[in-house]
């Protein structure tokens, strides 16, 4: 699969990945849902590798891992609890904006596109990268985890001083082979209303990132 379109450093990094069997396969079945005319797919073609795009991987300091993309019309836009402008905040990304506010004294946005924290080098990277309408993890298992799972992979081995923001028991899940002693790893439950009140709200994740950005002269991240 040779004709990707993502940003050039992430193409390099990840070649061998999109020259896999997996890959391959992914890559139809995707097509094959796009074209489907029973399924509206998420988020919109040209948006799937917006993470990547959005974040060079010469520019990554941060990454926070989602589980997948909005299954809401309008709602998904490559990157993870993100948004496009004007459409209305879900309740996570409240939730999260609100330990923002809390931690940093930032003020709460009133606009849910996260592409302000992408181009300072966050990576938001969801677990699939596509969903069906309405039926959220629809995608989860036709072959984007392994892909994620070697994006993750290849971060871990190949940088130093990330900082891993692992939110809810799927992405600390996903995070457990990164190397703690080379990357600062932030665990606690996710900012869903279901479970923020149970350690995500008070977690200082985001004062915590900063003050580790700032110790390994990288320059914080403005939230």
């Amino acid at each position: 699969m040779k004709d990707i379109k993502i940003e050039e450093g992430w193409k390099g990094a990840l070649q061998d990945e999109f020259q896999k069997p997996y890959f391959n396969i992914l890559t139809e079945k995707v097509r094959e849902e796009y074209k489907n005319p029973n399924y509206n797919i998420y988020p919109p073609g040209g948006k799937i590798f917006a993470a990547f795009d959005e974040c060079p991987y010469e520019d990554v300091k941060v990454v926070i891992i989602g589980q997948d993309p909005y299954h809401g019309k309008g709602q998904a836009n490559g990157l993870c609890f993100s948004v496009p402008s004007g459409i209305k905040i879900p309740p996570s990304l409240v939730n999260i904006f609100k330990e923002i506010n809390e931690d940093t004294g930032a003020p709460i946005p009133q606009d849910g596109d996260l592409s302000r924290w992408a181009k300072q080098g966050v990576l938001l990277l969801n677990s699939s990268l596509t969903v069906r309408e309405g039926m959220a993890a629809s995608h989860s298992e036709i072959g984007w985890k392994d892909f994620t799972d070697a994006v993750v992979e290849k971060l871990n081995r190949e940088k130093d001083n990330l900082v891993f923001i692992l939110w809810g028991s799927h992405a600390i899940k996903k995070g457990e082979k990164i190397d703690r002693k080379k990357h600062l790893v932030l665990t606690s439950p996710h900012p869903s209303p279901l479970s923020a009140h149970k350690g995500f709200f008070g977690n200082h994740h985001f004062s915590k990132t900063n003050d580790y950005l700032i110790e390994h002269g990288k320059t914080p991240i403005n939230w």
